[in-house]
């Protein structure tokens, strides 16, 4: 396994981090339990969950994947061997704190200590803010609108402020963000410098061979900041295995049993999924091989989380780790993406 910097923290986490999302939904606790023994013992350290999971997020779903995580630290007695990163929900959840603004202090307080007994921990290494509260492009948007509804919001000071108590009685150890903007990460980041308030570690938003929006602007603020991406989706909710190509629609796959992922099979998408595919086979590699891979070189990239409801799956995204891609390879990645950019955001 590698390892990289959380941040500018002095914490090593695994270049490849274990997503869970699926628990509770599309993976039993005993599929759960059987990730986690193997991730570990491939050299895995980092963890990431969210109060929302399962997914799809509903009320019967909710907290069901970080009470698994939780049985799994009291069964196995190894929470220290862990980097456990977890999220607060942003608003739009109406079973989750009655739906509203979820960032002010004493609602950020009841969502850690429900994930604390749920998890059956003392502490969070990494919190994150799993969408913002004002209204911005983010799950799936390309721009920006201005919205002259929108309502009020916790401001990003008053936010750090709530999570500085938080750190302070030693629940969380660090903070960060998730499907956030630049003008989101550029504010925080400021806010900490000049209030000495918490600074945010990471960020963890979507990044892809068909979705490389986080080039443009985010990726110069994450290098420069040392505030690293933590990848989801690196495979495209899974389409950039190839699985969906040619008309299919595997029966138990995430596409056939749920809506919401709906854009990750746009025809723009659909064409590059092709070229990859072609692109990959000619190397001798998968199509999920080449993708992981790809983000495991991004110099902007913490760590990749990769999710998984088969154990030959999970096997396939940790060995990308082990994978190089040559000069060529990558230039021919970047032919593709020049001709059909951000297919499927």
């Amino acid at each position: 396994m590698k390892f990289k910097k959380l941040g500018t923290t002095d914490i090593d986490v695994s270049l490849i981090c274990l997503g869970t999302m699926t628990w509770g939904t599309q993976n039993t606790e005993k599929d759960a339990f059987e990730q986690m023994d193997y991730s570990l013992s491939k050299g895995i350290n980092f963890f990431d969950t969210a109060e929302l999971y399962s997914v799809p997020p509903n009320s019967d779903s909710y907290g069901k994947t970080e009470v698994m995580i939780g049985n799994w630290f009291e069964k196995r007695k190894n929470r220290e061997k862990i980097i456990l990163a977890s999220k607060v929900a942003g608003p739009g959840c109406n079973w989750i704190r009655g739906g509203g603004n979820n960032f002010d202090e004493k609602k950020i307080g009841e969502a850690i200590d429900g994930s604390l007994k749920r998890l059956k921990t003392d502490y969070i290494d990494l919190y994150q803010l799993h969408w913002p509260e004002r209204s911005t492009n983010f799950f799936g948007k390309r721009d920006y609108t201005v919205d002259n509804q929108e309502g009020d919001w916790n401001s990003f000071e008053s936010v750090l402020e709530a999570l500085k108590k938080f750190i302070k009685n030693g629940k969380i150890r660090y903070v960060g963000l998730s499907n956030e903007t630049p003008y989101g990460l550029s504010r925080y980041i400021e806010l900490s410098k000049n209030k000495h308030l918490p600074r945010m570690m990471s960020v963890q938003n979507p990044y892809n061979l068909v979705n490389r929006t986080y080039e443009i602007g985010m990726s110069e603020i994450s290098i420069r900041e040392k505030c690293g991406l933590l990848v989801y989706y690196p495979l495209a909710t899974g389409a950039l295995s190839g699985k969906y190509r040619n008309g299919k629609m595997p029966k138990n796959s995430r596409q056939a049993l749920f809506k919401g992922w709906e854009r990750h099979l746009n025809p723009l998408a659909m064409k590059a999924y092709d070229e990859y595919f072609n692109l990959a086979k000619e190397y001798n590699m998968t199509m999920a091989q080449l993708a992981q891979a790809f983000v495991n070189t991004r110099p902007f990239v913490t760590s990749n989380i990769i999710g998984a409801t088969t154990m030959e799956q999970l096997k396939e995204n940790i060995g990308s780790v082990n994978i190089e891609l040559s000069d060529e390879i990558l230039k021919r990645i970047d032919d593709i993406h020049n001709n059909n950019p951000n297919p499927s955001p």
